[in-house]
């Protein structure tokens, strides 16, 4: 019985023409096997004339009627049914038999040289030949699948949905799932299929990628950290000694473990310094018991120390009657009136520098060098939000031995006028050994020329960060012409418009005795100023050239090779810098990117 499935798959130009013009598989196969002649029967004469037209009648009524349902039926592509007579083999010659022969072995000695990938890729040519098997190739599993914006019924819940090209089949079959079925079945219709794995390249292969060695802890490291992991159990530990008390501070600071519990270990009758790098989570009352548990401290530091308050402040004034150098960063809460108490308390004070004050004003200012003012030599006044002109004019009693002056970065970046600057300098400009004014829009060519070059001849540290308004010819003129002594620390970081003839002179002034050095986004440097650096400035230990375009691995192993005693090294947003970047021992850098390592 004959198959009757009514499927119709895409045709060619070819089959088309041949189809419109009668011509079939079925029928050329009859023509065929009709005018085949055995060879044991007489030659065709009138009778098998006649059957060939009879059979050639028949044919052509098929063709037509095929014609007539739109185009012949599935059954013509089967094969000959069971009481039709097979076509007889035809003989060949030996010679064509021999070469067939050989044309059988070439072929299987190819599919044994490609191996598994030629077996697949003759088994893919075999099935191509297949019309069947390229039809369901072709449509895939798709055949079925209702077109996108028709309705059905989820074979789950049984509520209808639209059709998108997200829905799924359900498992098993038949029907589909609405979207909410299918995500509960663990199936994602949504989910992007995963790109495809990019190949390597040959020359990607070849590449091998480096990393740091990796050193072996020291006896000393592994017992910071044993203590660091223990130090709830303060109690337990005993007598550490105070050798590494510094390093202990600093690993609680980085995962900001330092609590009013553990911070017992710091403390000691005893103690005359003390350094905490983060006190985030001791409440007043734990500041409060800080000064009670040291009475004897000369010097204080404490960072983020943003829960300070008044109450703390009081207590320091009476607690801490030794005190003569307090460094806080992040004092928010203090108030005028407890600055104010706390300098009346400790006029014996030496330095007193903080960070990010909005509350300290001008009556604090008076208050600090009035009482202050016989034994004040450092003066840090980072980010204070009143900072002001008028706050510049009470400094006129520390002309003499002020040597630190910090008033970089006030509250509004043009607070400071460059007049008030360079009248400040010219009044206590003397004494100064260090001086930053960075982040003051107002700091131009004319302060160096007229208030940092006449006045401030004692300088061994200047650093003016953030002030844009400065020239490549103007600084170049400056270290060019000034008279005083070499400097050991500069920073003149993000200052773009400086380029190679302020770092000639830079180093043509001070590189004998520079140690600490920031050029941070000198973007417009060259290779021929650059490679200068390492040679002139050899006795380098901290070194910033981040953003800097030059840089690049031949500049990072010449400053390693030639700066003995480089300790830190920055190069954030260096992009020439790759993969085989020098590195050494006993060398901090900071900044290879991530893709490079």
């Amino acid at each position: 019985m004959s198959r009757r499935n009514n499927v119709r798959g895409p045709t060619s130009a070819l089959t088309e023409f041949l189809r419109e013009s009668g011509i079939t598989p079925t029928t050329i196969a009859r023509r065929a096997r009709t005018r085949q002649v055995p060879q044991d029967q007489p030659t065709a004469g009138p009778s098998n004339q006649a059957q060939g037209e009879q059979e050639g009648g028949n044919e052509d009524s098929e063709m037509a009627e095929a014609q007539e349902n739109g185009g012949y039926a599935s059954d013509d592509l089967d094969e000959p049914e069971e009481d039709e007579p097979p076509p007889k083999k035809q003989k060949i010659s030996r010679a064509a038999a021999a070469k067939q022969k050989a044309a059988e072995k070439a072929k299987a000695k190819g599919k044994g040289k490609k191996g598994k990938k030629g077996d697949e890729d003759d088994d893919y040519e075999d099935d191509e030949d297949d019309p069947y098997s390229a039809l369901s190739k072709m449509w895939k599993n798709d055949v079925s699948k209702p077109p996108v914006g028709s309705f059905e019924d989820c074979v789950r819940c049984s509520k209808q949905f639209t059709v998108t090209k997200y829905t799924m089949a359900a498992n098993p079959p038949p029907g589909w799932l609405c979207h909410n079925c299918a995500k509960s079945s663990g199936a994602d219709p949504f989910k992007k299929p995963a790109a495809a794995r990019k190949r390597k390249t040959a020359s990607d292969k070849r590449t091998v990628v480096s990393y740091e060695e990796r050193r072996f802890p020291s006896l000393a490291s592994v017992c910071i950290q044993v203590i660091t992991k223990h130090i709830d159990d303060v109690d337990a530990l005993g007598d550490i000694g105070g050798m590494n008390m510094d390093e202990i501070a600093k690993a609680l600071a980085n995962n900001r473990s330092l609590n009013a519990e553990n911070v017992m270990l710091f403390y000691n009758i005893e103690n005359e310094q003390l350094t905490l790098y983060d006190v985030t989570n001791l409440t007043p009352p734990a500041l409060c018991a800080l000064a009670s548990l040291n009475p004897n401290l000369t010097s204080l530091r404490l960072d983020f120390c943003g829960r300070m308050d008044d109450s703390v402040a009081a207590e320091w004034a009476t607690s801490l009657p030794h005190l003569k150098r307090i460094e806080l960063l992040g004092p928010f809460l203090v108030r005028a009136p407890s600055w104010q108490n706390f300098f009346r308390e400790h006029p014996s004070l030496e330095g007193f520098l903080i960070t990010q004050s909005p509350r300290f004003d001008l009556e604090c200012m008076n208050a600090l060098v009035k009482n202050c003012n016989l034994n004040l030599k450092e003066l840090r006044l980072k980010e204070v939000g009143k900072m002001a002109d008028n706050l510049l004019e009470c400094l006129d009693p520390l002309n003499t031995q002020l040597t630190y002056l910090d008033i970089s970065y006030p509250g509004i970046g043009d607070a400071l006028s460059t007049v008030a600057i360079i009248d400040l300098l010219g009044r206590i400009g003397g004494p100064l050994e260090h001086l930053d004014l960075s982040g003051n829009l107002n700091v131009t060519d004319a302060v160096l020329f007229q208030g940092i070059k006449p006045y401030a001849r004692n300088l061994s540290a200047l650093a003016l960060a953030d002030c844009v308004d400065l020239t490549d010819a103007g600084v170049a003129e400056f270290f060019g012409t000034w008279s005083a002594g070499a400097v050991a620390a500069l920073d003149f970081s993000r200052i773009p418009e400086l380029s190679d003839a302020a770092l000639g002179a830079l180093l043509n002034h001070s590189a004998a005795s520079l140690t600490r050095l920031s050029i941070n986004g000198w973007k417009d440097l060259s290779d021929t100023a650059l490679q200068a650096l390492p040679k002139m400035a050899d006795g380098l230990r901290r070194l910033d050239v981040s953003w800097c375009r030059a840089v690049d691995d031949w500049f990072v192993k010449s400053l390693l090779e030639q700066c003995s005693e480089l300790e830190d090294l920055k190069v954030w947003g260096c992009g020439r810098l790759t993969a085989h970047c020098a590195r050494k021992r006993g060398v901090n850098i900071d900044g290879i990117e991530l893709s490079v390592l």
